[in-house]
């Protein structure tokens, strides 16, 4: 295959050059907290601005042009006169504007210190990527793109920074924070805004933010940062990114108002995340408790765990005018005042998605993967095998050993300790993560429950526990480990794609199976990353990398398995199993008990009931199907593909079910069906 060739000089993933790390906490476990919070704290900052007054921006943003001519156009609209608006702009603007003091940056300083040392081994950070953001933050306005897999986060990032002597960011947190009385405030005043979660068509709403963020990032402040992918992954899967905000940040530059933007993407990687149980049972249905200040104080015992080490990466800062070399003609918003909003045209909305695509990639790749991850999956699979003993503990660091290598070959970021035996590297994984496993007789398996009416709760009798909470109960460890081997998945999703193609394909004939990868590829593109519009170049990523590994071979005319591929070729349908099962479960629900009022808000409460007397029954082997996650993503694959429609009634929108087509997808699904030719690409 020609192109593999041009693939391998490009992006083998052998080749890729990351920076070291250096623990961070090392220092705070040898000096004072107090004299490290007092410190002198002198950041650099874009062109050697002034730093400025939270009330000086406050006053620029109700003064911009942008906002004048929103609030003429919304008084013409509505009838209210111009006065009122100016004042509810300014109500809204002190609802939602960070006021930093660095008074509170030193009390975090000094109370995050204690706390991390606490729950935490190190806190690992590149340096070079330190060393490149410092001097982004000079030459251009910066962003900071983190991953977002848990609370911690934006107070890491900001811990971070100030460790460094970085200009503080400002943070774009949901209203939520705002409920939680004494800690809003504070958050606020370390840096963070705080905005709605959706404030669809009210106009004076969305000028208010964009003219803020905007107010900031061009007079470079401070550098702005978000979550691309707009709330926390509970799943620790990427999510499809949200555009709102990029399209706000990337605006000053293709309106000529800067020379540039930098956009930093950032990895955080935790070997144990601190909401696991939490995650898991809101996945359930199992009701969350709300942001509480006294929630925080109850999350004490919290303080008494090990959570292992944390690794942060700064990753390349990415030039918003190289990316959009070639791809934007910027003269058309010459066009109109700059003040006059205007919804981003086809090419503009195309161009941002595409970048947001790219950095949530860029964030993949600097995750540090620990080897719990790769145990994880391999207990999660061996448990779907249905083998109820568990597995042996020297089998298990045997294929942890074959899985470790195979990841690497496939690039992976992995934090192996080469310093330590194979065994001892998974013991010591096993006993950070003990809580999801049991050791018992030499053989380990994920600890869910196995008899019948075993207590789904400690102290329980076992009278008290029907079949389902039984279930929900192994559920809750099972999505556990799964957010676990969600970490891998992005390494693996493409070759698992081929893989899984390659099993569903009615033939080994090269084109067979790229109708079958294109098919797969584009139901799952609600539940993986992968960027729109090249399914080609991952089909040919993915014939690479097993090719390279000795799996595959691949002619002209044919994708032929090897002898010694098919290990790999069996963990990677392993994989996908759990996401194929349940989208095909979601599909046969809406073909067997959907009802004509079927509505979005009944529809997971209603697959989950469809689910646990399905797996009860013996019909289902994966008890992670019950994620609300999975059941959403199947159904937004399946009204992309028109399959379900939304119906505005008179109350309430209903779901319509072409249950025809949700029928010859689920067969398609599990390979009873040919992919329909028609719908694919050439190769």
């Amino acid at each position: 295959m020609a192109s593999s060739a041009v693939y391998s000089q490009h992006r083998d993933p052998m080749l890729k050059k990351r920076d070291d790390f250096e623990d961070i906490l090392e220092e705070r476990r040898n000096s004072s907290d107090l004299r490290y919070a007092l410190r002198c704290y002198t950041p650099v900052l874009y062109k050697g601005v002034t730093p400025c007054k939270s009330s000086e921006l406050k006053s620029m943003v109700l003064q911009s042009d942008q906002l004048h001519y929103v609030i003429n156009q919304v008084s013409k609209e509505t009838g209210q006169p111009t006065d009122d608006l100016q004042d509810e702009a300014s109500a809204i603007l002190d609802e939602m504007a960070q006021s930093l003091q660095l008074s509170t940056v030193r009390f975090f300083a000094f109370t995050l210190s204690k706390v991390f040392k606490t729950l935490f081994r190190s806190i690992c950070v590149n340096e070079e990527g330190i060393q490149r953001l410092q001097q982004a933050i000079q030459e251009h306005p910066v962003v900071l793109l983190p991953s977002h897999r848990s609370y911690m986060d934006f107070l890491l990032m900001s811990y971070i920074l100030y460790t460094y002597d970085l200009a503080l960011p400002v943070i774009a947190a949901g209203m939520d924070f705002m409920g939680m009385k004494f800690v809003g405030e504070m958050l606020r005043m370390s840096g963070a805004f705080f905005i709605r979660r959706s404030f669809g068509g009210d106009k004076l709403y969305w000028a208010l933010f964009s003219e803020y963020v905007k107010t900031m990032l061009k007079n470079g402040f401070a550098p702005v940062e978000f979550f691309l992918e707009g709330t926390r992954s509970r799943t620790s899967k990427s999510l499809t990114p949200k555009l709102g905000l990029l399209n706000i940040v990337m605006d000053p530059f293709l309106k000529g108002e800067v020379f540039d933007v930098n956009v930093v993407p950032v990895s955080i990687s935790y070997e144990r995340i601190l909401e696991e149980t939490l995650y898991a049972r809101e996945l359930l249905g199992i009701p969350k408790p709300k942001e509480s200040t006294s929630g925080l104080f109850k999350a004490r015992k919290v303080l008494s765990e090990d959570y292992g080490s944390i690794h942060v990466y700064f990753g390349q800062p990415v030039s918003v005018r190289s990316l959009a070399e070639g791809r934007v003609n910027r003269r058309q918003f010459n066009l109109v005042p700059r003040h006059i909003p205007r919804r981003p045209g086809q090419d503009i909305h195309s161009f941002v998605n595409d970048s947001a695509y790219k950095l949530v990639r860029a964030q993949e790749e600097n995750m540090v993967l620990k080897p719990w991850v790769l145990l994880a999956s391999l207990l999660l699979q061996n448990q779907a095998e249905g083998q109820q003993q568990g597995i042996a503990l020297d089998e298990l660091t045997v294929q942890a050993v074959w899985l470790r290598d195979l990841a690497r070959q496939y690039g992976a970021f992995l934090h192996w300790p080469d310093h330590m035996s194979p065994s001892e590297v998974v013991s010591s994984s096993l006993s950070l993560h003990r809580g999801l496993v049991r050791i018992s007789e030499g053989k380990v398996q994920l600890a869910v429950e196995q008899e019948a009416g075993g207590p789904a709760v400690p102290g329980e009798p076992h009278s008290a526990v029907s079949p389902e909470e039984q279930l929900l109960s192994q559920a809750v460890v099972v999505l556990s480990c799964a957010s676990y081997r969600n970490q891998v998945l992005h390494l693996f999703v493409r070759p698992a794609l081929l893989a899984s193609a390659i099993h569903t394909a009615s033939s080994n004939h090269k084109q067979e199976v790229f109708n079958s990868f294109s098919f797969l590829r584009n139901m799952f593109s609600n539940e993986f990353i992968l960027c729109p519009g090249a399914t080609v170049q991952d089909f040919e990523e993915a014939c690479f990398l097993l090719e390279k590994t000795g799996a595959l071979q691949v002619t002209e005319q044919e994708v032929l398995v090897t002898e010694r591929g098919q290990r790999t070729m069996t963990f990677l349908t392993s994989l996908l199993d759990p996401f194929l099962q349940g989208y095909q479960v979601v599909c046969r629900f809406l073909c067997e008990e959907a009802t004509e009022n079927l509505t979005e808000k009944q529809f997971v409460p209603d697959v989950r009931k469809f689910i646990i007397k399905q797996i009860l029954a013996g019909r289902l082997r994966h008890a992670e199907v019950l994620s609300a996650d999975l059941q959403k993503n199947s159904l937004a694959a399946l009204q992309r593909l028109g399959a379900v429609r939304k119906i505005k009634g008179v109350d309430q929108e209903t779901l319509k079910v072409n249950k025809v087509m949700v029928n010859s997808l689920e067969d398609t699904l599990g390979g009873k069906l040919p992919t329909q030719k028609a719908a694919v690409a050439r190769l």
